[in-house]
């Protein structure tokens, strides 16, 4: 893989440009998984899409390199083959277990 562009700005202009807007982001998954906490447990096992999510929290903080490549990576379908059908329109955010 090439290596990444260089980002013109500074670390320090970029936390005073970005801090903010990603601080109201963590605070929105905070507060998401805060609510799943608290839901209803129907005793089943996790959600597939929630398990997806937290690996990509412990990828986004394991200290490496394109967290955006590898966290979109661990989101999407994987295969090559298609489908007979969709089984619904759109899409579900997370590829479901083999």
């Amino acid at each position: 893989m090439p290596d990444p562009i260089p980002c013109p700005m500074t670390r320090e202009q970029v936390a005073d440009a970005y801090f903010l807007e990603h601080r109201a982001k963590l605070l929105d998954i905070a507060a998401f998984l805060d609510r799943l906490d608290r839901a209803h447990s129907d005793d089943a096992e996790e959600d597939y899409r929630i398990t997806a999510f937290r690996s990509c929290i412990t990828l986004l903080i394991d200290g490496q390199a394109d967290r955006a490549m590898r966290i979109l990576n661990e989101l999407s379908d994987q295969s090559s083959e298609p489908i007979d059908a969709a089984p619904m329109k759109g899409a579900i955010g997370a590829p479901p277990p083999a």
